[in-house]
């Protein structure tokens, strides 16, 4: 399906030293070919979310918020934030009087902002709110993980998603409204909905994903809400906008012909530990159409291949899940099962018996105990894992895989869709990408929580310790170069005049709150923590410098970012901070 949008104007997204998207470019590398300054002061802050309390009173302590990335080009910065209104619950966390809370984020508004340094002040230029609205938790099938809300910055542009699926093309300089770019005609649908960030490639292409949904069963929960009478997605749409204003999409719901229709869920209903004999074979749901991840942002290859996940839209079938590949025009070139790739579960991480552990008498082949299959990454819409584009021509991409204590995978494919590699990391990873000595490196986090392995028993799967906590860096082919253990005892918080205040914190130290990390061109890695520190952390894991930002708690995920002249764009808390010399 083509249309086309007239008199668009385009220009080349591959500004000299810039972070124009989410990743930093269209392979999602995170990468710059800058120094980045020493985190020695912070020269700017300001608020993006000021509902902040609200939403950590909700979450009982978390901020369960997906932010933007903070994007730059020379002086120029561009940041997402808030407005409208925040309807809490009462008592927070009650989902009382509905809708309110995550029941309620279509009655909060999001923007963007321009913001330029003069006279090493940061001023603002303008702000454009949009009707934008994240697709419905819908009583908690997003976990109250609120989507994120994701722009790109061109030359000449500004895009932000809008509702209806739509686009706006804001003048960079002004703000103003170029275009309102609708593929999907001149009538806004409220049920088609921009999911995941806007992604730009080096030719000025757009592409961006839209998940039309049943307002009456959003995800497929149904009636009962087991997933076995639920209403499929109607559509979800990979919309690619050419430069010359030429629309292409491609329907997920079609796209892989060889996506099962029935699937096998877990033994949910099965006395534990699972599985319940070496034979068991787990109950079968209506896998339903496959369809992207809430928050997945697309990957173009230098050679124009898109590179997008998706999963069935059951609940109980995110074992389903697909790491595809895309041709310029948007016809399937492979697509990739995350099926029957790993062989880690019962006797591997998991032992035979015991606490953690599969039923006695389990093979220990390394079986998934909740399906008593090989184990499935998992295409989760809580997180905000995409696709990366390797030099060498092959895809990551960070899957979820329940079995491990709540962590997950890396998986690599090769060009041709191949399946070349698996790391076991901490879930929730855009992995960034440093290129040296004729090939490159991979940094991950690598998150051990305190949760029970594969079920929330605690009699049989009892939470571990919290703990320890790492940015890992990975070789090509995703074997462990160092590590680096965040070892802080403090939690600390930032008091009204400035100072810090910090008081010894619980044992099992701090995780990495980062879901996007950036390397600088010495290969040193940048990270937020759940300590509220900023890290720097140069080859071999040695710690090269830290800053405190505002104060630590249950902190949301965070991506962050590097300017041109290597100052470092971070969040924390509902704020960006700007960190250097």
């Amino acid at each position: 399906m083509r249309r086309f949008v007239p008199a668009l104007l385009w220009c080349c997204p591959c500004l000299a030293q810039s972070w124009t998207q989410w990743g930093m470019n269209s392979r999602h590398t995170g990468a710059v070919a800058v120094a980045g300054q020493a985190p020695e002061r912070l020269l700017a802050e300001f608020v993006l979310d000021p509902f902040v309390p609200q939403a950590v009173a909700e979450a009982g302590g978390s901020l369960l918020v997906h932010y933007q990335s903070p994007l730059s080009d020379g002086r120029d910065v561009f940041a997402s934030f808030k407005d409208g209104t925040y309807l809490s619950c009462s008592p927070p966390g009650s989902r009382q009087p509905s809708p309110c809370g995550a029941d309620a984020w279509d009655r909060q508004t999001w923007g963007m902002k321009r913001l330029r340094w003069n006279a090493n002040r940061l001023r603002e230029r303008w702000s454009f709110l949009s009707d934008w609205k994240p697709v419905p938790d819908a009583g908690g099938a997003l976990g109250g993980w609120e989507p994120v809300f994701h722009g790109a910055i061109s030359e000449r542009f500004a895009y932000l998603p809008a509702a209806g699926g739509e686009v706006f093309q804001l003048n960079r300089r002004t703000g103003a409204v170029a275009r309102r770019i609708q593929p999907f005609g001149p009538a806004t649908d409220a049920n088609k909905y921009v999911s995941g960030p806007l992604t730009l490639d080096e030719r000025g292409n757009l592409f961006y994903n839209v998940l039309q949904i049943d307002p009456s069963d959003p995800w497929g929960f149904g009636p009962a809400r087991d997933g076995r009478q639920g209403k499929d997605i109607p559509a979800a749409w990979l919309v690619k906008v050419s430069r010359d204003g030429a629309v292409a999409m491609t329907n997920y719901t079609a796209l892989i012909a060889s996506a099962p229709v029935s699937c096998r869920a877990t033994f949910s209903s099965e006395p534990l530990p699972w599985p319940p004999t070496p034979s068991a074979v787990p109950p079968s749901v209506p896998c339903l159409s496959q369809r992207p991840g809430v928050n997945v942002a697309p990957a173009i290859a230098p050679d124009g291949t898109v590179y997008t996940v998706s999963r069935a839209h059951n609940p109980l079938a995110g074992r389903y899940s697909y790491v595809i590949a895309l041709n310029p025009d948007l016809s399937l070139k492979w697509a990739a099962s995350l099926r029957d790739r790993l062989k880690d579960g019962c006797g591997v991480l998991l032992p035979i018996s015991g606490p953690n552990g599969c039923r006695a008498g389990t093979p220990a082949d390394g079986r998934d105990p909740a399906t008593n299959e090989a184990p499935a990454g998992i295409v989760s819409d809580l997180s905000t894992s995409s696709p990366v584009v390797a030099p060498d021509g092959s895809v990551l991409y960070g899957a979820l895989t329940r079995y491990n204590f709540l962590r997950g995978h890396l998986f690599k494919f090769s060009a041709s869709g191949e399946f070349l590699a698996a790391h076991d990391f901490g879930w929730d990873t855009t992995p960034a990408i440093w290129e040296h000595d004729g090939t490159y490196s991979v940094a991950i986090k690598e998150n051990n929580y305190d949760v029970g392995s594969y079920c929330s028993d605690p009699q049989i799967c009892p939470a571990r310790e919290a703990g320890p906590y790492y940015i890992t860096q990975l070789d090509a082919n995703l074997k462990a170069e160092w590590r680096f253990q965040n070892t802080n005892t403090q939690r600390c918080s930032r008091l009204p005049d400035g100072s810090v205040r910090c008081e010894p914190a619980a044992a099992g130290g701090f995780e990495w709150c980062i879901n996007a990390p950036a390397v600088d061109a010495l290969g040193r890695v940048y990270a937020n923590a759940e300590d509220g520190f900023l890290y720097v952390i140069g080859q071999g894991g040695k710690q090269e410098g830290s800053i405190f930002l505002d104060w630590a708690l249950g902190a949301a995920y965070t991506p962050l970012s590097i300017g041109y002249d290597g100052k470092i764009y971070t969040e924390n808390g509902g704020k960006v901070f700007v960190v250097g010399k």
